[in-house]
C-alpha cells in the first residue's frame, strides 16, 4: 500500500484540505492521541469559575469551543490562565459571585458554551447579562433551554420569543422544579441542573432516554448535592449548593477517536490504536454501532481517571454489514452520526439511520449536508425527516466537497476521502479546529506522512 498524499492549502478567506489517494489504495498504521473531551473540558472551566479556591486541568481540549467558554467567563470574573493541554489553573469565585460584565459575552460556535451558561447566568439575582455566537449559533434553537428557565422564574428575551440568541438575561432567585425533557439533551439537563445549584428547592430533570451524564459525575467531585434515579433516567440536585475547586483530568474524546475507528476500520490494511480514551457507558454508542457493522474494536488498558473510564481503543479492517441504528442509542452517538454514515458507505447491504432529527439544528443541518456531500462523491445516500439510507458498496470518485463550516462534516469526509479514487478537495476544512485542531497532522501521521 502506499501512502495518500494530504495537502493543506490556505486563502485568505478558507482552508483546504486535499487528499490524493494512490490508485493502490492507502492503509493506516501507528499509536496516536486524539484531543481532551470537549464536553468535561467545558465543565471543568465552568464549574472551576463558580466553584470557592483553585481548579486544575490537565489535558484541556485546545479548540476554539473551549476558548469561547473561557473568554466568557473571564469576562464574569474568574481567573482562568492561558489555556494549554499540561495545566489550567481556574480561580474561582465562588456560587452566585459572577460579575456583571461590561460588554456582550460571545459564545463563538458553541452551543454547549451558550446553553450551559445560561442555567449559571439567570440564576445570579440582580445582574444583567447579554449572551450571542457566530451566524451558526445564533441559527440554533435556545428554547429547549429557556422555556424550562422560565418555568423556574428566569427573564430572558431574544429573537422569536426568547428562542434564537442573541439573549438577554435578568438574574432572579430561581425556584426548584422537576422538568420532564421532551428530549434526550445533556446540553438541556445540565444548564437546569446548574440553574438548581442555586435555586430554592431540589430541582430535577427527567429524560426520555439517558444523556451523556458528565455533568452529574463532575458536579457531585466538585461538591454538588446530586442524586440520579437510573430507572426513570432522572437526576436531581439539592440548592444552595458550595462547590470547590478540584484536580480535573480530560481524557481523550471518543467524538475525535471515531474518525479514526472508522478510518481503520473500513481502509484494507489499517491497524490503529487510539490511547487514552474516554469510555463513559453514555458516550459509548458509537463503539455498539460499529460493533453491530462488525468492526474489530477491542479496549486495552481500561481504567478508570478522575472518575471517568477510559482506555485504549485497538481497531483494525474488516468488512462492514449494514445495520438499522436508531432508539435509545442515538442520544449516546449524537455527535458521531456523520462519521458512522461514512461507515456505512463503505459497507455491505443499506444502512437506516433514524431517530435523528436533532443532527438538523447542529452546527449545520448534518442529515442534509452529509447526503449531498457524500452523494457528490458517488454514494448513494437518501436523506430521511429523521436520519439517512444509506447503500454500501458503491465506488467513491475524488472531487470537491464542502464542510459548510461544519467541524464533524469536514472530518468524516476526510475520512471518506482516503477510500476515494484520485483527488479530493475539502472546502473549509478549517472547521476542524473546532474540536480537533491537529486533526490534518494526525491524518497525515496514519498515513505514514512526516511533513
Amino acid at each position: 500500500m502506499s501512502t495518500a498524499v494530504v495537502i493543506v492549502k490556505s486563502t485568505e478567506h478558507q482552508q483546504d484540505l486535499i487528499i490524493d489517494r494512490p490508485a493502490f489504495g492507502v492503509s493506516l498504521q501507528g499509536r496516536i492521541r486524539v484531543p481532551g473531551d470537549k464536553s468535561i473540558s467545558h465543565r471543568a472551566l465552568m464549574l472551576g469559575a463558580i466553584a470557592q479556591g483553585e481548579t486544575y486541568i490537565q489535558g484541556l481540549l485546545l479548540g476554539e469551543d473551549p476558548r469561547s467558554t473561557a473568554s466568557c467567563f473571564r469576562a464574569l470574573g474568574a481567573e482562568i490562565s492561558e489555556l494549554n493541554t499540561e495545566s489550567v489553573r481556574v480561580r474561582g469565585i465562588g456560587l452566585g459571585n459572577l460579575q456583571e460584565p461590561s460588554d456582550v459575552l460571545n459564545a463563538g460556535n458553541s452551543g454547549t458554551t451558550l446553553r450551559l451558561m445560561l442555567g449559571i447566568l439567570a440564576s445570579h439575582k440582580g445582574r444583567f447579562f447579554t449572551v450571542t455566537g457566530d451566524s451558526s449559533l445564533r441559527s440554533r434553537p435556545m428554547s429547549r433551554v429557556v422555556k424550562p428557565l422560565q418555568q423556574m422564574g428566569a427573564q430572558i428575551w431574544g429573537r422569536q420569543s426568547g428562542s434564537l440568541a442573541p439573549l438577554a438575561i435578568q438574574g432572579q432567585q430561581l425556584q426548584a422544579i422537576h422538568y420532564k425533557s421532551p428530549i434526550a439533551s445533556a446540553q438541556v439537563k445540565s444548564c437546569i441542573l446548574l440553574a438548581g445549584l442555586i435555586a430554592e428547592g431540589e430541582t430535577t430533570v427527567t429524560e426520555p432516554a439517558l444523556s451523556r451524564d458528565h455533568s452529574e459525575r463532575m458536579l457531585q467531585a466538585f461538591g454538588a448535592k446530586i442524586s440520579v434515579d437510573p430507572e426513570t433516567n432522572s437526576v436531581t440536585v439539592s440548592g444552595s449548593a458550595q462547590l470547590h475547586g478540584q484536580n480535573v483530568i480530560v481524557p481523550g474524546d471518543i467524538s475525535s477517536a471515531a474518525f479514526w475507528l472508522v478510518a481503520g476500520a473500513v481502509v484494507p490494511g489499517s491497524e490503529l490504536c487510539i490511547e487514552n480514551v474516554g469510555v463513559n457507558p453514555t458516550r459509548t454508542g458509537i463503539l455498539e454501532a460499529l460493533a453491530m457493522m462488525g468492526a474489530d474494536i477491542t479496549l486495552e488498558n481500561q481504567r478508570v481517571v478522575a472518575g471517568e473510564p477510559v482506555a485504549d481503543l485497538r481497531v483494525k479492517y474488516s468488512q462492514l454489514n449494514s445495520c438499522e441504528i436508531g432508539g435509545d442509542i442515538i442520544p449516546r452517538l449524537i455527535d458521531e452520526i456523520p462519521i458512522l454514515a461514512v461507515a456505512a458507505v463503505f459497507a455491505k447491504g443499506t444502512t437506516v439511520i433514524k431517530d435523528a432529527a436533532e443532527l438538523r439544528v447542529k452546527e449545520s443541518d448534518r442529515i442534509a449536508v452529509m447526503a449531498n456531500q457524500l452523494n457528490r462523491l458517488g454514494a448513494k445516500v437518501t436523506e430521511l425527516p429523521d436520519g439517512l439510507e444509506i447503500t454500501g458498496g458503491t465506488s467513491l470518485i475524488g472531487t470537491e466537497v464542502h464542510s459548510c463550516t461544519d467541524h464533524r462534516i469536514a472530518m468524516s469526509l476526510a475520512i471518506a476521502a482516503l477510500n476515494s479514487s484520485g483527488t479530493t478537495t475539502i472546502h473549509g476544512a478549517e472547521a476542524a479546529a473546532i474540536s480537533y485542531p491537529d486533526f490534518t497532522t494526525t491524518l497525515q501521521q496514519v498515513c505514514g506522512e512526516t511533513n
